[in-house]
């Protein structure tokens, strides 16, 4: 174990330290204002203004990145998740925030050699904002749902889109005669059933006819469900997940209350479990003084 390397991996990942929770929420505050900037600079008046300032800043921010991402290239060995690989290096380079560290920095690299719209960079540097993933519990929690409930979604979207081909399909049986400009085709009446479904209701375009309105109802009906359908799903695995981490963090209290006592180290080492878990402070209290009240002695069988 190289000790350098190792105290590389504790400044970026260790949350039980000052520093390098100081370290993280500098990096988090860093991204915050990248993504201000890109928004400011699609100001064309504070674009003129602060052009220097901006064109600065943006190298300041991807030498930073850079650095981050070379570090946790050098450390990754030291990473349980990767240590196991037979190459921890290559294993970090595919791992999904590997790859949002890496399209944080390619914007400015890629101009470098190619030609690019400038509003194509933009939006490729918000996507900067994805880094917080890393250092925002609620995101890593929002992130692991949505991988774990790809499937759900993908049904759901697969669903989504049969009935939006259903839908535009009748529209256009009904009212192609009648507003060819709009429903001329399946494909141009996809729009109307799009809007229709997912209940947004921009308003224009709307059916003529009586059938088509009719239709158009039916349609709207089954659009409240199908718009309800993906939130339904989220919030499922939300629940699913946030008990799942209970259920491991109060597995962790058993362990450190195995012995009937709950020292400073243990306390601040379930503190940082609960942190990284994403469990409120309020339920992880509650956990913690539940297991305690259920506690007992393994000798007389009383309360702890």
């Amino acid at each position: 174990m190289t000790p350098l390397r190792q105290q590389v991996y504790l400044y970026l990942e260790d949350n039980q330290r000052w520093l390098p929770r100081l370290l993280q929420l500098a990096i988090a505050l860093l991204i915050l204002a990248n993504v201000a900037a890109v928004i400011l600079e699609s100001v064309a008046r504070i674009e003129a203004q602060y052009a220097e300032q901006f064109v600065l800043f943006e190298r300041i921010s991807v030498a930073l990145f850079s650095l981050e991402y070379l570090l946790r290239l050098y450390s990754a060995p030291e990473h349980p998740a990767f240590a196991e690989a037979r190459s921890p290096r290559v294993a970090y380079l595919l791992s999904p925030m590997a790859l949002v560290d890496l399209i944080a920095i390619a914007p400015f690299y890629l101009a470098l050699f190619i030609n690019v719209d400038t509003r194509i960079l933009r939006v490729l540097r918000l996507l900067r904002v994805f880094k917080l993933a890393r250092y925002s519990a609620s995101l890593e929690l929002l992130g692991t749902v949505m991988r774990k409930e790809a499937s759900s979604f993908a049904s759901a979207l697969f669903v989504m889109l049969i009935i939006i081909i259903f839908a535009a399909s009748g529209m256009y049986a009904v009212e192609r005669h009648i507003q060819p400009e709009h429903f001329g085709s399946i494909p141009a009446a996809m729009w109307w059933a799009t809007v229709t479904l997912t209940t947004v209701g921009y308003g224009d375009v709307v059916p003529m006819t009586a059938l088509g309105k009719a239709f158009g109802m039916l349609i709207t009906l089954a659009g409240v469900g199908m718009a309800a359908l993906p939130a339904g799903i989220l919030a499922s695995g939300f629940s699913r997940e946030l008990e799942l981490r209970r259920e491991r963090f109060s597995e962790q209290v058993q362990v450190a209350l195995a012995d009937g006592h709950l020292s400073d180290d243990e306390r601040d080492a379930l503190d940082d479990s609960a942190e990284e878990l994403g469990i409120p402070d309020e339920d992880a209290a509650a956990l913690l003084e539940r297991a305690q009240q259920n506690k007992k002695c393994p000798h007389c069988g009383g309360h702890l």
